[in-house]
């Protein structure tokens, strides 16, 4: 099938009256951390232009305040002054060198600001911020309005293409709209008529500042996921509103930051919010773009040719593959390195005062410090471990000229990802693993599946360098009774299938724990690849989305199915479990385990495990857990066999991965580690 058959309205081009974009694609607006930079923006500007250069129709900066008040935390990005015009130049010159174009986003943070400047309609603390905002006056409105359109204008003199307006997620045009956080009772508060003057206001300001030939994207929260929120009626007045007042196209916006809903993780099924998009076509004229959980080519196709929207906008899967429109164009989509909405290393890095980078593409916003160049000297490389190190290794150093073999025990590459791509909500690891087996065959690597390779043989082959991603295995615990064959493993159960009965009990509730009990709760041999329309269903139903829009912001109580076993997820030590979880994704895992009905138990000390089932003492208070299965989730050891012999005979060797630290099962720290090994032999 050709890129023009397959992608007919995906790779088609978008009028927009003064302007022509190439595609269908926007680059969705993202955080990465590159934005607040002091002097000159070279290493967004970087950043960017690889993904011009991967053929985007347009992309939309990270969040750039328009004034002090503004900043998502001290020092955050900002655009109101000529030098901060100058360091701009910097990211619109890179990105039109390389054929682009380019929208900064003007994001007033209000209420969800990180500092004691900020401002909001009424002094209500947000939960996701230590500082009470103070509440803007008449004046300190229209100060705030001007600011907008100051930005806007400092933008189009910075080389901008355009400007998106943030006005959803809960920011500070979002917080003017919704009655829960505008307690006004001026003109800019009471009624949703009044509530609505700010964001026209600001969009009118702006358009007047910059002319009719410039691009006003407006972000529209379409379905605030929040009590209180917005109705659909109330969506709709504002989106004509908004077009009536100057915007160019409008954009989706999908649920408050402090929602209790999650809308771009993991286990979100892809493309699942298109439809509030599509509810919105006929009644306004813009052209509409839609959003969230949107990976893949097909998936983008489906949604343009159904008519749910006029163009898709994608952050993350542009961390994770720049060329992701050019491979699209090719009739490469077999080698898209697919975002798979992790969010260990670009949304938690963010909320941690990090820079953004990503699991799956270590090398993303490290464009102008990490560079892959060809070997001057061709090495012989072993590659022990087809795990995500290994194969971040092999792939690599073979792109660069290395002459590699990958040596696998099992019969199939993987490793630890093929457990983890069975538990509901990770069906995406399977993209990982597509990628990578299509980069081994690319970069020539040697593949040896089923094949558990010696240090003799190792030796003999005359391998100059030996890369041990040999992984881990279960920690054993020393416990009484823990060979009673009510006891199972994680990989007993994940990876061999072991049969668990009614009632279990998890001993260790770090990331594999909290996996074997999701895992657990849709009964082994769960099909994680249920019918796509199905998936959904029952992620609306599980959440609490109403996908009537029949009330306020999109919410009903949520239900669920009855879970397919008791569970009881233990820890050692004392405070919340699943405390190490990721810091935007840990509260949706013990959200929807606590729904299920899943016993958390912190500081446990174990005492023995018989017939009965599992002793413990919880609290000073000794208990015993009545089970059919004890199943252990208590570390892992790496595995290292290889390492001392190899050393004995004089050969290099280097420890990725698990093999180095068994912590977690980190594969952010493996692939990215695999990747450092590989750049630097």
């Amino acid at each position: 099938m050709s890129n023009a058959t397959a992608y007919p309205h995906l790779l088609a081009p978008l009028e927009l009256g003064h302007v022509t974009l190439k595609n269908r694609v926007l680059m969705g607006s993202m955080h990465v951390g590159l934005e607040d930079q002091k002097g000159p923006l070279k290493k967004l500007a970087a950043y960017f232009a690889r993904r011009a250069e991967g053929d985007v129709g347009l992309i939309v900066t990270g969040g750039i305040a328009p004034n002090r008040e503004g900043w998502t935390k001290p020092f955050a990005g900002k655009l109101s002054n000529r030098v901060e015009v100058w360091q701009h130049r910097y990211v619109t010159d890179a990105v039109h060198e390389a054929g682009g174009r380019i929208a900064m986003q003007i994001l007033h943070a209000g209420r969800y600001a990180y500092h004691p400047l900020a401002v909001a309609p009424s002094p209500l603390k947000s939960p996701i911020s230590l500082f009470r905002p103070r509440a803007l006056s008449r004046r300190g409105v229209g100060r705030t309005i001007q600011a907008f359109a100051t930005c806007a204008r400092r933008a189009q003199e910075a080389g901008y293409d355009g400007v998106e307006i943030m006005g959803s997620e809960g920011y500070l045009i979002n917080q003017f709209i919704a009655a829960r956080t505008n307690k006004r009772t001026d003109e800019w508060g009471g009624d949703y008529e009044h509530r609505i003057r700010f964001p026209l206001a600001v969009v009118r300001a702006v358009r007047d500042a910059v002319g009719p030939d410039f691009i006003i994207i407006y972000r529209l929260s379409m379905l605030d996921l929040m009590e209180g929120g917005s109705s659909w009626d109330e969506v709709v007045t504002l989106g004509k509103r908004v077009e009536e007042a100057g915007a160019s196209i409008l954009n989706t916006g999908i649920g408050w930051h402090e929602a209790r809903v999650p809308t771009i993780a993991t286990m979100v099924p892809p493309a699942a919010f298109t439809w509030v998009t599509g509810r919105l076509k006929g009644e306004v004229s813009l052209p509409l773009v839609t959003s969230n959980r949107i990976n893949m080519p097909d998936v983008a196709e489906r949604v343009l040719a159904s008519g749910d929207a006029d163009m898709i906008s994608m952050a993350r899967p542009f961390l994770a593959d720049p060329d992701w429109v050019l491979k699209a164009k090719q009739d490469r989509v077999d080698e898209i390195n697919t975002c798979i909405a992790c969010n260990q290393a670009c949304l938690d890095h963010i909320f941690r005062n990090r820079r953004c980078s990503c699991l799956v593409n270590p090398l993303a916003c490290h464009e102008t410090e990490w560079k892959i160049y060809p070997v001057t000297r061709r090495r012989d490389v072993a590659v022990v471990g087809a795990g995500p190190a290994g194969l971040s290794c092999a792939t690599l150093a073979a792109s660069r000229g290395h002459r590699v073999t990958l040596y696998e025990a099992a019969p199939a590459i993987g490793g630890q990802f093929n457990m983890a791509r069975r538990i509901p909500g990770k069906e995406e690891f399977d993209h990982t693993l597509r990628y990578f087996q299509r980069q081994l065959e690319l970069t020539g690597v040697t593949v040896k599946l089923g094949h558990r390779v010696t240090p003799d043989e190792l030796a003999a082959a005359g391998h100059e360098l030996v890369v041990l991603a040999t992984g881990v295995h279960p920690r054993r615990i020393e416990l009484p009774g823990v060979d009673h064959e009510m006891v199972r493993t994680y990989v007993d159960v994940l990876q061999g299938d072991a049969p668990v009965g009614a009632r279990v009990a998890i001993i260790g509730a770090g990331g594999i724990g909290f996996d074997v009990a999701e895992y657990l709760l849709h009964g082994t041999g769960h099909d994680a690849r249920e019918d796509p329309e199905r998936a959904r269903d029952r992620f609306f139903a599980d959440w609490g989305i109403d996908t009537t829009l029949a009330r306020r912001g999109g919410l009903q109580p949520p239900r669920r199915e009855p879970p397919a076993r008791e569970i009881t997820l233990c820890q050692r030590s004392a405070g919340k479990l699943g405390a190490g979880l990721g810091k935007t994704t840990g509260w949706i895992h013990r959200t929807a385990l606590k729904r299920q009905g899943v016993v958390m138990l912190p500081e446990c000390r174990y005492e023995r495990i018989d017939d009965r089932g599992l002793h413990l003492t919880v609290g000073g208070a000794p208990q015993v857990l009545e089970v059919d299965n004890v199943i252990l989730c208590a570390g892992q050891v790496p595995r290292r066999e290889l390492h001392e012999p190899l050393r004995a005979r004089g050969v290099e060797v280097h420890l990725i991965g698990g093999a180095d630290v068994a912590a977690e099962l980190d594969a952010k720290r493996a692939i990215a580690q695999g990747a450092r090994v590989a750049s630097e032999i």
